[in-house]
């Protein structure tokens, strides 16, 4: 079977580089990983935390490159973009392509997909959407062993530049809530913490997290979280019961987690850390035995919490007394439509 040489990257700029263009080229001796993705996608953003395990494992082999590659109008803006590549934290070149040229040379159909270029410059895997981290790990081991065999496998740093970090009280902030003593608690989630403002909101009284991606429990300062988003303050009759006050959407983490004000400890109220890869039920399951996928908002409804779960495109429910989890609406399918709660679509 022919073997197929990479088409060369074009697009409008590159970002992560430190101003330099990148070639197909230039990257031969290294095994190439593009991303196919759009900022706007659940499934894309899954993809980045699947591959940061992958980046650093084989940090002076593999060379992720993203080529962002926009369905929608507001994504071909370059400023949403760098602004989306700080926000979720994306450590590898991007190459922007708003016209969507390399997107069609290497004949990528759907967001994301995965395109592998050996170190010779031939492309030898293609892979539509997420969940493919094992697959390329045993991959890239292959790779490793084939080139290193024909010594066309060359170590080394990789081309990624970061950008300057900006000095700013919060980054990209999720969501603020306020809270009964008149401070506001907002999740600064770029920052993968949560911060405490003095009423006049000028100055950060306490930050919880140690700003580090984790999901360690523990107090103010050693909790982890990652990018968490949504906030809500519980019922103070609930939160006596349960023993902690706000609950928090840990997004990239895959978990709720609980909030106690007056000292800042953090504690994994549902979820496993894994993201949810099975099927709709109508059953009420163990909280901390129940894989989630992307909890991106949550809100206290008739004596639950109802979650907004991205990840899925449905909407889930939490009893944090009963610490029981289940489906709230909607069947995974990802578009619009009304009618019952168990058979409408979300996006």
């Amino acid at each position: 079977m022919a073997r197929v040489r990479a088409p060369e990257l074009k697009g409008r700029g590159w970002l992560n580089t430190g101003g330099k263009e990148l070639s197909i080229v230039e990257l031969r001796g290294k095994i190439v990983l593009l991303d196919f993705w759009t900022f706007c996608c659940i499934n894309c953003l899954h993809v980045l935390d699947e591959l940061r395990p992958l980046e650093e494992k084989y940090g002076d082999v593999l060379i992720v490159i993203g080529v962002h590659s926009p369905k929608f109008e507001h994504e071909k803006d370059p400023e949403a973009l760098a602004a989306a590549v700080e926000r979720y934290g994306v450590e590898h070149p991007v190459l922007d392509d708003p016209e969507l040229h390399t997107w069609t040379q290497y004949a990528a159909k759907a967001w994301p997909t995965l395109s592998v270029v050996d170190p010779e410059g031939y492309v030898v895997a293609s892979m539509a959407g997420e969940g493919h981290a094992e697959g390329l790990r045993r991959m890239i081991d292959e790779l490793i062993a084939i080139h290193e065999a024909k010594s066309t496998l060359h170590r080394g740093d990789g081309p990624f530049v970061p950008p300057p970090s900006a000095d700013t009280l919060l980054r990209f902030p999720g969501k603020a809530l306020p809270l009964p003593d008149g401070r506001l608690l907002v999740s600064d989630s770029a920052r993968h913490q949560l911060a405490v403002l003095s009423a006049d909101l000028s100055t950060v009284e306490q930050r919880i997290g140690s700003g580090m991606r984790g999901r360690t429990d523990g107090a103010a300062k050693q909790a982890s979280l990652s990018e968490p988003q949504g906030l809500c303050l519980l019922p103070p009759n609930v939160a006596g019961t349960v023993g902690y006050d706000v609950v928090v959407a840990d997004t990239v983490n895959h978990l709720l987690r609980g909030l106690r004000l007056a000292t800042g400890e953090t504690v994994t109220i549902a979820g496993t850390g894994r993201q949810w890869r099975s099927t709709v039920d109508d059953h009420a399951h163990d909280a901390r035995s129940m894989d989630l996928s992307s909890p991106w908002d949550v809100a206290w409804y008739q004596g639950k919490i109802i979650i907004a779960m991205a990840g899925t495109h449905t909407l889930w429910w939490f009893d944090p007394v009963k610490r029981t989890v289940g489906v709230y609406a909607g069947t995974t399918v990802e578009a619009l439509r009304d009618g019952p709660l168990p058979d409408v679509w979300l996006a």
